[in-house]
């Protein structure tokens, strides 16, 4: 517990605007409900938020210490109350998100403190006292892979130590396989084939440059494919990953020709469709484990998958997403 005396400048507020000043870290909506239960007292009584503090009232907030804690970006979970998140599988080890397009894995994608996949998975996990950040040393649940902010599809993250990283070394290890729906422009001649190249990434641009010959800097690129459906000038595509670089599929289908359906950096938004995020998913994940696995052993062959892609029911709602 913690008492807090106002002063003769904090005087004349409302209750709930002074927590959100002196308790930052405390979400609204939490703080609303603390007032309610009585976890936050007015001079030893229920208080309402509007209430109207005086000089010389005094606060007794039942709150957990963290949120009594300077702004971070470490801490910025304790700013979520309800975490949402689509969550395909989760057992003591490790939780599989369907991220949806849009939303940041982490705070360096652009996104506001709070307002991240890792922010929420943070969040679900401390609310449901499987992680006590004051009881670890030095870990924290984190993310074992990401996925670009406006593509959607499966996110891995860790919930223990070992677990992130075993998960770590299998997938750099490339035991991991992953597959990619994707909608491209046009009609490609081979209905199943490879795409293979050197890319190269520019930092100060966040784009990549594909080209057919070695190049000073550049790493080499390979994805499979094979043709699911098409129509309309378009074509459904499900992609494998042999080298995961960055941006990789998207700026490999559009130095073919045949640019991603809805993706302005790397090809031209096509106005003859709606579409705010270019159709890309992450939406199956097998894990193909080829040597020693720890406590992650029961994961071997196991695969996941997301039911429903938006667009695939959008442009291609004949076709029926197998497992």
């Amino acid at each position: 517990m913690k008492e807090l005396t106002i002063g003769t400048n904090d005087a004349g507020q409302r209750l709930d605007r002074f927590l959100s000043k002196s308790v930052p870290l405390l979400p609204a909506s939490l703080a609303q409900k603390y007032i309610r239960i009585k976890r936050i007292k007015l001079n030893g009584g229920r208080a309402e938020r509007d209430t109207r503090l005086q000089a010389g009232d005094v606060l007794q907030l039942y709150i957990n210490d963290e949120f009594f804690d300077t702004p971070r970006e470490d801490n910025a979970f304790l700013t979520v109350a309800s975490p949402k998140l689509n969550i395909v599988y989760e057992d003591d080890h490790i939780l599989l998100m369907d991220k949806r397009p849009g939303l940041a894995v982490h705070p360096h994608d652009g996104a506001e403190y709070g307002r991240t996949l890792i922010d929420h998975i943070q969040a679900y996990l401390y609310q449901k006292r499987e992680w006590v950040p004051r009881l670890e040393n030095s870990f924290t649940p984190a993310l074992c892979n990401r996925i670009d902010r406006n593509t959607g599809g499966i996110v891995i993250a860790a919930k223990t130590a070992e677990a992130l990283r075993v998960m770590n070394q299998k997938i750099k290890d490339r035991e991991l396989d992953k597959r990619y729906l994707a909608i491209v422009e046009g009609s490609l001649k081979q209905k199943s084939g490879s795409l293979k190249g050197y890319l190269f990434k520019d930092a100060k641009k966040n784009r990549v440059f594909v080209s057919d010959k070695p190049q000073p800097g550049a790493k080499s690129c390979h994805t499979d494919y094979r043709v699911l459906a098409e129509g309309k000038g378009l074509t459904l595509v499900e992609c494998k990953l042999i080298t995961g670089r960055t941006h990789q599929i998207r700026a490999q289908f559009a130095h073919a020709g045949h640019p991603l359906l809805g993706d302005g950096k790397y090809g031209k938004l096509n106005k003859n469709f709606d579409r705010d995020y270019q159709a890309l998913y992450s939406y199956k994940l097998t894990f193909c484990f080829t040597s020693e696995s720890g406590e992650l052993a029961y994961l071997n062959g196991k695969t996941f998958q997301v039911e429903n892609v938006d667009f695939v029911s959008e442009y291609f709602p004949e076709y029926k997403q197998r497992g």
